[in-house]
């Protein structure tokens, strides 16, 4: 592959993934701001976040319960935020992937840890993750409010959750930078709504 054609390649992707997140600031927005007072509420109110999601959604799900406990930036030095990732515990997840499938490692977790008030936030690129769907419906049953961040069309997913966070891309690796960012961007004002 020529030099040329690898700058095509990377100038091409930086500019849909910046045209992306203009389609979230149009699309998404209000969204965004019922999730992020979603969380500052339940929070306030001395709930909890728990977060859940599979491959590089796990992920996301462990950075923005990090950023939650800890801080978002050293600017702001305020008391922790109580967040679990569902996704860390490798002996709940293969205990329970053993012994009832894997498509229960998540509602196994949320009848164990959910308290009604808290929040559930489920991660799915397509909308069609089992095992996050069924962490959403136990959630209902337990009162436990949900949000999702989604991708395409939604999925399954879409119409679950008391507030969905649709990406607009069809493209797995755009939708988790817009996941990405909106985490961000959820902790950043849950922040200001609770401290500044």
């Amino acid at each position: 592959m020529e030099k040329d054609d690898i700058k095509k390649i990377i100038g091409s992707t930086l500019v849909e993934s910046a045209n992306l997140k203009m389609s979230i600031a149009e699309q998404c927005t209000e969204d965004i701001i019922g999730a992020a007072e979603m969380i500052a509420e339940s929070l306030k109110d001395g709930n909890k976040v728990m977060l859940c999601g599979n491959g590089g959604s796990a992920a996301d799900c462990q950075h923005i319960a990090g950023e939650l406990v800890v801080r978002l930036t050293s600017e702001r030095n305020r008391k922790a935020l109580p967040a679990i990732a569902l996704t860390t515990d490798t002996s709940v997840i293969t205990a329970c992937s053993n012994d009832f499938g894997y498509e229960y490692i998540f509602s196994r977790q949320v009848e164990a840890h959910g308290d009604e008030g808290d929040v559930l936030i489920g991660y799915s690129t397509s909308g069609n993750s089992q095992n996050v769907i069924n962490a959403m419906e136990k959630a209902k049953e337990m009162k436990v409010k949900t949000i999702g961040l989604l991708g395409g069309e939604g999925g399954k997913a879409k119409g679950m959750s008391d507030i969905d966070i649709i990406i607009p891309s069809e493209n797995v690796c755009r939708i988790q930078e817009g996941h990405f960012t909106i985490g961000h961007i959820l902790c950043d004002l849950v922040e200001k709504l609770l401290f500044d």
